[in-house]
């Protein structure tokens, strides 16, 4: 009897993006695809060529594509005023959304716009994963949960999740995974999603690693980590939207009394997942840049194993430590009291000449994997639509041409509800 052979090992270049976003990307369809195209063309010369190479976007890429159409509007400078703005102006869309799938102002907002806004979306990164020949982690997006009904998409009512979509070279779907800890931005009082089940978290074996997704505040937290370990995860992957001013204080403090600073608790994400052996490599890109009146600010790292990364270096504000196979510098160097007030100059509408000063960048490092071990979880039925519609196979729903005609004459039942919400705004 000849003794099986053994399956290589898997090498292969993990990428992370730095873009700097803009609200005027997301305006329209032409301005979101030249900035998405613009952070595979900024991977472009970190790629092997004929290796394997997984490209790895940041959180929450495609939230603000809530704004599509509605660039009139940016001039009123907050997001909350442009919501509800564009709100009433699509009320003959919003106001059905919101009485009929009994949600938030915000939360219809979204709906009302989400079958081609994710049609938008998942077109777009499919065709750069063909083009540029990677696997690609999107980043993430509130996206809907769908079925699939012949050459048609049916939406769950009510249902809008942070979820990363992980695609092949081919643009074919590799699987979907959930957000399943949110931010109190991300809850009731901010844009109103939906939290994933942590039942419904899985690794999912490739080429370039067995993929396990835990979306930004997803890293820090035990039972997600635990539970992609368990299931042979290889590569962490974790997009990241950081809104704070990279050099301020952490937002959810373990212990209230004691707060940190924002990058010393950034340490116990996938730098304390790898440095525990936990799982043996991560991938962690932050999208920087000012949205109207939001902040987001960050260092992109790779990490792994210390023998592989020996030398001494991390976060600002941290010390130097082992551990990160590579890292994106902070925009300037300085002492504790400078870098922290350089955040703030940085801030939006903080009105310093350095407002809105970020820096791009792009990482790389390469990855020595074991062969895939496990099969391939079985795809949900969200999975199976989402992967008709990249295919071409079926699409998303489309509206009415004349949607809601009577919603004007609800006007009235609407002032509560956006008082209400009014009122819950900083």
């Amino acid at each position: 009897m000849t003794a099986p052979t053994p399956q290589a090992p898997r090498h292969v270049r993990a990428v992370a993006v730095q873009p700097h976003w803009s609200a005027h990307d997301f305006t329209t369809p032409d301005a979101f695809r030249r900035w998405m195209r613009a952070q595979l063309d900024m991977a472009r010369p970190h790629l092997k060529p004929g290796g394997v190479n997984l490209v790895v976007l940041t959180e929450l890429n495609g939230l603000p594509l809530v704004l599509r159409g509605g660039g009139w509007a940016l001039r009123l400078r907050t997001f909350e005023r442009v919501a509800l703005a564009l709100f009433l102006a699509r009320l003959p869309r919003t106001l059905p959304v919101l009485l009929r799938e009994r949600v938030s102002p915000i939360r219809a907002l979204q709906l009302a716009g989400i079958d081609a806004n994710t049609e938008l979306y998942l077109h777009t990164c499919r065709d750069l994963a063909r083009e540029y020949g990677v696997y690609l982690c999107c980043g993430s997006a509130p996206m809907p949960r769908y079925t699939r009904s012949g050459t048609t998409l049916r939406r769950a009512p009510g249902v809008l999740t942070n979820q990363t979509v992980l695609l092949d070279p081919h643009g074919d779907l590799i699987g979907v995974t959930d957000k399943v800890h949110l931010t109190p931005d991300e809850e009731a009082g901010g844009v109103d999603l939906t939290p994933g089940d942590l039942n419904e978290l899985r690794v999912f074996p490739t080429p370039a690693g067995d993929l396990g997704v835990a979306i930004s505040l997803d890293a820090f937290r035990a039972d997600v980590i635990g539970s992609l370990a368990a299931q042979g995860c290889t590569v962490l992957l974790q997009p990241d939207a950081n809104g704070a001013p990279w050099t301020s204080k952490e937002g959810l403090p373990p212990d209230p009394a004691h707060l940190r600073d924002q990058p010393v608790a950034w340490l116990e994400s996938s730098w304390q997942v790898t440095a525990q052996r936990q799982i043996p490599y991560a991938v962690n890109p932050m999208v920087v840049g000012n949205l109207l009146d939001l902040t987001f600010d960050g260092q992109s790292g790779i990490t792994g194993p210390a023998e592989e990364a020996p030398g001494l270096r991390s976060y600002v504000l941290t010390d130097p430590r082992p551990g990160f196979l590579a890292l994106t510098p902070w925009v300037t160097d300085g002492t504790p009291n400078e870098l922290r007030q350089a955040g703030l100059d940085r801030a939006a509408h903080s009105g310093h000449p350095l407002e809105n000063r970020y820096r791009e960048d792009t990482l790389h490092a390469d990855l020595t994997l074991p062969p895939a071990s496990r099969p391939a979880p079985p795809r949900t039925a969200h999975e199976d639509a989402l992967h008709a519609l990249l295919r071409g196979e079926a699409r998303a729903p489309r509206p009415s041409p004349h949607p809601g005609r009577w919603a004007l004459a609800a006007l009235p039942l609407l002032a509560l509800p956006l008082l209400t919400w009014l009122r819950r705004r900083p």
